[in-house]
């Protein structure tokens, strides 16, 4: 009989080292490698009976075809809804509505008529049905089961034959076959390649509910990214209303899109009007505002930037942002004061991106330097304009993708007048372009300079 012995894993990696060390070999991560017990060859090479191949003109092209699942910004996301037999992971910080995305997804399709399952790992019975009662998600045909053994939720599966399987969540899955503890190393990649199998023979679409960590990562191994056919990111700050979906990988199509969503009593609802929604409340006429026309993937969405000067007395004038990469802050900040001639570095800053949604491409540039100059002279920019463009540390503005979707969007919400690069091409959009090359001609143009 094989014995078993003692491994320690890298929770990021999975890789293996024979004693505990403080930084992982394998991907450089500190303090990720936990004991485990190695399992015996016996058990680890147990396989299904292969599958015959066949010839590629007899499989059915219709067998990848997506099934909508009855909310347009999932279907969005997903390029039309989801493709049967295939795997979804759905990551999220505690609390952003992971749980409440996919019940109601189950509800929608429930009430299509179709059979789902719905496995709760981490929750009872009954606080599922209260959930579902809020959502007015209880349908007949919608099935629960409060499981965390992967043998019975295998057997579920194969005995229900449901559309969709939804598993909440992977890390408290764990096949007795393995010793270690749920959510270890082990436990989550075995876990999920018997779900991969079980989906792929069974035509089941699966749904796995995952944790990700204090940096935003998912938890658990790399590979059980890889195993899976999509990757799912819920996010949303839980001060604000808005939610958003991103795709961090799909095999069926393209990761470009954005689904925005709604928390509200009720669940989540989708956002017909996000730049509606960011500009709603939006006060003109206060210096250090201008909106930017944002691109996230190919949604276009008209986002506000403030921003604040005031007097420091400390040594190190503060540099505080929300919604916008510090690091590019600290970069647009060098460029004002040496390329424009705007005195900030005797000043605290204060940048922010309204609504709790996050700007972190280049394409709002333009709009920050021109809230900061606006702010520093205390003149403000004139409140049917937007800015859009990626400013280079030689001062020059440099054109963003797709100008045209942005500027037709901004006019669709009635802005008359657009900040641009000299580059950027026409547009047929009934709004006025401004070329300018440089930071130091925008703020000139705009008459930003401090008297």
């Amino acid at each position: 009989m094989a014995k078993t012995r003692t491994v320690f894993r890298c929770m990021s990696c999975g890789a293996e080292a024979p004693k505990w060390s403080g930084k992982c070999a394998g991907c450089g991560d500190w303090n990720t490698l936990t004991e485990e017990l190695d399992l015996p060859s016996s058990i680890s090479s147990l396989s299904d009976p292969p599958v015959p191949p066949v010839p590629i003109t007899a499989v059915r092209s219709q067998d990848g075809q997506p099934v909508p699942t009855g909310i347009p910004e999932v279907d969005r996301v997903l390029g039309g809804g989801l493709v049967p037999g295939s795997v979804t992971l759905v990551g999220g910080e505690p609390g952003v509505g992971k749980s409440t995305l996919v019940l109601q997804l189950m509800g929608a399709r429930a009430a299509a008529g179709s059979t789902v399952l719905y496995i709760t790992g981490e929750e009872s019975a009954d606080q599922v049905r209260l959930r579902a009662d809020r959502l007015g998600a209880l349908q007949d045909n919608l099935l629960l089961a409060a499981e965390t053994s992967l043998p019975n939720v295998i057997h579920h599966i194969n005995e229900v034959r449901p559309e969709i399987c939804v598993v909440d969540s992977i890390q408290t899955l764990h096949d007795p076959a393995y010793t270690s503890a749920p959510g270890s190393v082990t436990q989550v990649r075995e876990c999920a390649h018997r779900l991969v199998q079980t989906a792929k023979t069974t035509g089941t679409t699966v749904l796995l509910v995952g944790h990700v960590t204090k940096d935003g990562q998912l938890a658990g191994p790399r590979v059980l990214e890889h195993v899976v056919d999509t990757v799912l990111s819920f996010e949303g700050d839980r001060h604000h209303a808005l939610r958003l979906l991103r795709a961090q990988k799909h095999r069926f199509g393209s990761t470009e899109e954005l689904g925005l969503f709604a928390m509200v009593a009720s669940g989540l609802e989708p956002v017909p009007d996000p730049s509606g929604l960011f500009i709603g409340d939006r006060r003109p006429g206060i210096p250090g505002s201008i909106v930017t026309p944002a691109l996230e993937g190919h949604r276009p969405l008209l986002v506000e930037v403030q921003t604040l000067v005031a007097s420091s007395q400390l040594p190190q004038p503060r540099r505080s942002c929300q919604g916008l990469d510090s690091g590019r802050l600290a970069l647009l900040l060098a460029v004002l004061e040496r390329r424009a001639g705007i005195r900030i570095q005797q000043l605290d800053v204060y940048a922010n991106a309204v609504g709790g949604v996050k700007v972190v491409e280049p394409g709002a540039d333009l709009a920050i330097c021109l809230a900061l100059a606006s702010a520093v002279a205390g003149v403000p920019i004139p409140p049917s304009m937007v800015a859009c463009g990626e400013v280079g540390l030689g001062g020059e503005i440099r054109q963003v993708g797709r100008i045209e979707r942005r500027v037709a969007e901004a006019a669709r919400l009635g802005f008359t007048t657009a900040v641009v690069p000299r580059s950027a091409p026409d547009t047929d959009a009934p709004i006025d372009l401004l070329r300018v090359p440089s930071l130091a001609a925008a703020i000139e143009l705009l008459s930003l300079q401090k008297q």
